[in-house]
């Protein structure tokens, strides 16, 4: 994908996620057994070190330095990663990224507002 990528328009009209990191914005789309959220990341966002509920994510496009439990790498578009739950996980964005990430919890993120 090129430095440009973005979501598609009908994903930016999904409600956004209240996050509490400033300049990350994501998407919200919500099911009974579980949530999306289409990330769009700046370079240099950090999500410290955490733990819920199973993730699953893959990054679209750009690169970001994940850490889950005692491993640390740099992952980039068309990657996968798998987080069970419970794990500590805490991410970094190296440049501008889109990441999808689908959690087991079906309230993992709020609607913002």
């Amino acid at each position: 994908m090129s430095k440009d990528a973005a979501f598609a328009d009908f994903i930016k009209e999904l409600p956004k996620a209240a996050l509490g990191l400033a300049e990350v914005t994501g998407y919200l789309l919500a099911g009974p057994k579980g949530q999306t959220v289409f990330f769009d990341l700046p370079a240099g966002a950090s999500v410290p070190l955490h733990s819920h509920g199973a993730q699953w994510g893959i990054v679209v496009s750009g690169e970001m330095e994940l850490t889950i439990g005692d491993e640390t790498k740099i992952y980039r578009a068309g990657e996968c990663y798998d987080i069970p739950a419970g794990a500590l996980h805490g991410a970094t964005v190296l440049v501008p990224s889109l990441v999808i990430d689908v959690f087991a919890e079906p309230n993992r993120y709020s609607p913002q507002g």
